[in-house]
């Protein structure tokens, strides 16, 4: 079986939708950057030296220093696929980070999104 093609999309150009997505309901960079390095350990040094590099997500999720522990407890639907029933480990993690982002624009709270 092939990989989804998913996995050789650039991160660069999939980080700017995140942020635009957020920005069009008021919320920030800022808290893209927050929500991204809660989940993958990155630091902001870390996170921007990925989008220069412009790493496929198979990469960035490879390369993050620490998928955060609470992240088993994110739950939800994203692209129709309950996101705690995806068998992928590696897609799991790419529709972990689309659920808080969806989660983010919808309003919720920082402290909720980040399952602390």
């Amino acid at each position: 079986m092939s990989e989804h093609k998913l996995f050789s999309m650039s991160f660069a150009k999939i980080y700017p939708l995140y942020v635009q997505k957020a920005e069009r309901k008021d919320r920030t960079k800022e808290e893209v950057d927050q929500i991204i390095c809660w989940l993958t350990g990155y630091d902001q040094e870390g996170l921007e030296q990925q989008i220069e590099q412009e790493n496929d997500l198979k990469t960035f999720f490879a390369q993050a220093p620490n998928i955060h522990p609470n992240s088993s407890l994110i739950k939800g639907v994203v692209c129709g696929v309950r996101v705690e029933e995806i068998e992928d480990p590696m897609m799991q993690k790419i529709r972990w980070l689309d659920k808080l982002i969806d989660e983010l624009a919808k309003g919720k709270a920082m402290e909720k999104i980040l399952r602390d």
